[in-house]
């Protein structure tokens, strides 16, 4: 009996998408910050995820697959992100909140965060042909003495944590618990292309100036008509 070769399915799953996850972690913080951010090649089973001290953040999503992610930072790696945005956008130095406490402090962890979640959901939508979608984040200032479990209604839940190193080798912590699912590719296809906000912006800005200059052509030739007499 003659065998037939088949290849074999790719299979996407858990450890992929967390890889995936923390490679938007590690992006959207680096452009943010101006700083470079690594993750540890080791990854951690733990049975449960929880917010801890200094300051837990959280974002629920939901669609192809449901989840939950959770950055715990310390208040140095907090201050060290938070002062190296706020300078990269300009802020001078001496404006800037000096204590992880601060609202101001969490609001800007806050919008961070939105943004890698947001990177990570549109690679899921590109790469992996599903839609998910996120909630608002969510975040609170802990001290020392209060840890707290955040419950998800998940059927079988794998939780992971992947630790990571900021510019100046402070620490903080990416806990993820999702669904247990594997993705099976059934057939080739072409991932769709990301588009750059900031090129489609420079697009539609250059290609204002030309449909202006339309109404001013128009505009001289009808002086060259009313010049002859016509």
């Amino acid at each position: 009996m003659v065998k037939i070769w088949q290849e074999p399915a790719v299979v996407y799953g858990t450890e992929d998408i967390l890889t995936s996850l923390c490679n938007s972690v590690t992006r959207v913080l680096s452009v943010a910050t101006q700083c470079p951010i690594q993750y540890s090649g080791m990854v951690q089973r733990i049975g449960k995820i929880c917010l801890k001290p200094d300051i837990g953040c959280f974002v629920l999503f939901d669609g192809g697959f449901s989840g939950l992610v959770v950055l715990n930072f310390s208040s140095s790696a907090a201050m060290e992100l938070y002062e190296s945005y706020m300078l990269s956008m300009g802020m001078p130095k001496s404006e800037l909140a000096n204590s992880h406490t601060s609202d101001e402090v969490s609001n800007i962890l806050g919008e961070l965060m939105n943004q890698m979640v947001g990177d990570f959901t549109s690679k899921v939508r590109r790469e992996l042909q599903t839609n998910i979608t996120q909630s608002q984040p969510k975040m609170l200032v802990l001290t020392k003495q209060v840890m707290l479990s955040v419950d998800t209604q998940l059927d079988q839940p794998e939780s992971r944590r992947v630790t990571f190193y900021t510019g100046k080798n402070n620490i903080f912590y990416l806990e993820l618990a999702i669904d247990r699912t594997e993705f099976i590719k059934l057939h080739d296809f072409d991932a769709e292309e990301q588009v750059n906000p900031d090129e489609l912006i420079a697009q539609t800005n250059a290609a204002v100036p030309e449909q202006a200059a339309a109404p001013a052509a128009l505009d001289d030739q009808d002086e060259l008509l009313k010049s002859l007499g016509m």
